[in-house]
């Protein structure tokens, strides 16, 4: 079968920068697969998802995910992606609650010329309760803490109905109870929907237990795709030669 996500030789860069935030990547993720990717500020991480989320076009290189070329088909691409931003705060003012927000999801799988139907608002009203937070669903957006609103774009990821997850330090503003139990959640959405999920983290220690596989970034590179074993015994021993060789 052919990778669910296929890079191949992927270059990025911002409007108005010269240096690449993404330099020859090649990556290539089986369906089914979870994947951590880690690294210091500024080496990637993040632009790496926007770029396989056809949110920032490569300037280089080959694309695909679940078969489609992310740079012509970018909007059938995204109908398959559940994405969560690392920054996504929304402004106190702004009039969207709490479920307009999830169901924004759903306009993602249905396509934004249809009107979410009853099952499409019970699609979401489903994320809300699995997040717990279902008794905010008529709450402004805007008046929820950073923890909550992280946890109603969870929601808006889920109730697309996805077949790839991708996540950017999704935990980084939970609560101690919910950096628990939601982790869980999310290992057990990908094992019942047999999702293929990247996971964008600072921190591989407390990783879910479906975890098979760990890339490290720097400098816009992929340095180390290993085991997680094997990846954070090459973090601990030569992390100044990861530098080096991200910087030649």
């Amino acid at each position: 079968m052919d990778p669910i996500i296929r890079l191949e030789g992927v270059s990025t860069i911002y409007e108005g920068e010269r240096r690449p935030a993404l330099r020859d990547v090649n990556l290539n993720l089986e369906r089914g697969e979870l994947v951590y990717v880690v690294g210091p500020n500024a080496s990637g991480k993040t632009t790496l998802l926007e770029t396989i989320n056809g949110l920032l076009p490569a300037s280089k290189g080959k694309i695909s995910v679940c078969g489609l070329d992310v740079q012509t088909q970018g909007r059938a691409v995204r109908c398959e992606i559940g994405y969560v931003p690392q920054d996504f705060m929304v402004e106190p003012g702004e009039p969207y609650t709490v479920l307009d927000v999830a169901l924004m999801g759903r306009y993602g799988k249905i396509g934004l010329l249809h009107r979410p139907d009853e099952k499409d608002r019970e699609k979401a009203m489903d994320a809300l309760r699995l997040l717990d937070i279902d008794g905010l669903a008529e709450r402004p957006m805007g008046k929820l803490s950073g923890g909550q609103q992280q946890k109603v774009m969870i929601a808006r990821a889920i109730a697309k109905e996805p077949k790839v997850f991708l996540l950017d330090e999704p935990f980084s503003n939970l609560d101690p109870e919910s950096r628990t139990r939601i982790p869980e959640l999310i290992a057990q959405l990908h094992e019942e929907k047999a999702l293929t999920t990247i996971i964008v983290t600072h921190d591989i220690r407390k990783m879910l237990r479906q975890c098979r596989r760990v890339v490290v970034m720097s400098n816009g590179r992929i340095l180390v795709d290993e085991t997680p074993e094997k990846a954070l015994v090459t973090l601990q021993s030569g992390s100044d030669t990861l530098l080096m060789e991200a910087n030649q």
